[in-house]
């Protein structure tokens, strides 16, 4: 939620109407209500037109009445959500924006589609499963458009899913949707090469810089130097299955993933922020004899910072309570915690200080979203199903 003056507050309303007369209508019903315009997008479908704005209205006007009013001027399917500051930026300069940042790096793809989009839920769907068998995942060339879900071929294979609960997506967001990925696909994998030197307190010092699949074989090295109850607590299962999930780890696809490595080129810790719909996972794991020097500490504070930047609400850990240093690296955080048990794994979810400022913008008179107001907000690390799997992606 974006406030764009003291006293009012910016709201996207997107609804579905008929004509012209009825887009007059509406218009008049906005300016007696005593909102403003900032800008209007109108999206022609085989029946109707469905009209996105971008509105200034008092704080005082609840999203309920003002969805009753456009609902009088003749509107339908209205759905309302409260602006951010990315809506402020005229639109062809937006997409430029999310393409150049898709261009520099293939991680950026998934967050770029989240906010061309809006609020919705992306799920890359991997052609391979992690143990190496057909999934079945599969999508078109030009993929796919049904109502509230698009369905795109995925440039590294399967599909990239996007759904959302209400307006179903129009011709115009599904080619936007598409020339992003298209680009994607274009430019071939990519990430971006930038590297810090830190010293460590003994006077070691180590580079911390971003991964992908082409540190496949030094991470396999780093796994077999490992023990196996250091891969244990990481990966929740049979240590000899560890290697296998490396692929989908390192792959930009389904998140970003930090390495440290030494002043000889050895590869000696990872850290991974993972893409999980709605959610970010974030885990680590450090080599037995470079652990207590502060690496996993340093690793979840950038992971941390790079979901703040990508505008999540929360991250959450999967572990084991008798994992101290993963326990002790989010404490260190100094954020909001909720701690859940399930089957044994402790599940440790930090809210984020940008989730707690849109708590309390949603406190502010007029700011109950209808689509939430009749939903109570779940606790998400309650509902999640078999954290020891998701680990281990």
């Amino acid at each position: 939620m974006t406030d764009v003056t003291s006293a009012k507050t910016a709201r996207r309303p997107h609804h579905w109407r008929r004509d012209l007369i009825e887009l007059a209508a509406l218009c008049l019903v906005l300016a007696r209500l005593r909102i403003d315009i900032l800008t209007l997008q109108t999206h022609p479908l085989a029946e109707g037109t469905v009209d996105e704005f971008l509105l200034r209205a008092p704080a005082s006007l609840p999203a309920q009445e003002l969805t009753r009013q456009i609902s009088g001027a003749g509107g339908t399917a209205t759905w309302i959500e409260r602006a951010d500051t990315h809506d402020l930026v005229d639109t062809p300069t937006r997409v430029l924006s999310l393409a150049t940042r898709t261009a520099l790096d293939a991680a950026e793809l998934p967050l770029a589609l989240r906010q061309l989009l809006g609020r919705c839920t992306i799920h890359s769907l991997p052609a391979v499963s992690i143990t190496g068998r057909p999934t079945g995942e599969s999508a078109p060339v030009e993929g796919v458009l049904e109502e509230t879900v698009m369905r795109l071929r995925d440039p590294s294979g399967g599909v990239i899913s996007v759904e959302r609960p209400h307006l179903p997506f129009t011709p115009t967001e599904f080619a936007r949707a598409r020339a992003l990925v298209e680009l994607d696909a274009r430019l071939g994998p990519r990430v971006p090469r930038s590297e810090d030197i830190l010293t460590l307190p003994e006077g070691n010092e180590i580079t911390v810089r971003r991964a992908d699949r082409s540190d496949l074989a030094a991470a396999r090295a780093m796994h077999d130097r490992c023990s196996p109850g250091t891969l244990g607590l990481r990966y929740h299962g049979p240590v000899g299955d560890a290697d296998r999930y490396l692929d989908h780890l390192l792959s930009p696809r389904f998140g970003r993933t930090l390495a440290v490595q030494t002043a000889s080129g050895k590869l000696v810790a990872l850290g991974h922020l993972l893409w999980d719909g709605d959610e970010t996972e974030v885990a680590l794991l450090v080599e037995d004899d470079w652990q207590r020097r502060g690496i996993g500490s340093e690793l979840l504070g950038r992971l941390v910072q790079l979901a703040e930047e990508a505008g999540c609400d929360s991250v959450y850990a999967v572990t084991q309570s008798r994992n101290t240093g993963m326990v002790a690296a989010m404490r260190a955080l100094e954020l909001p915690l909720d701690y859940q048990i399930e089957e044994g794994t402790l599940v440790i979810t930090a809210r984020l200080t940008s989730a707690t400022e849109l708590t309390r913008a949603a406190q502010l008179p007029g700011a109950t979203d209808e689509r939430t107001a009749a939903q109570p907000t779940d606790a998400r690390p309650a509902q999640r199903s078999e954290p020891a799997e998701r680990a281990r992606r």
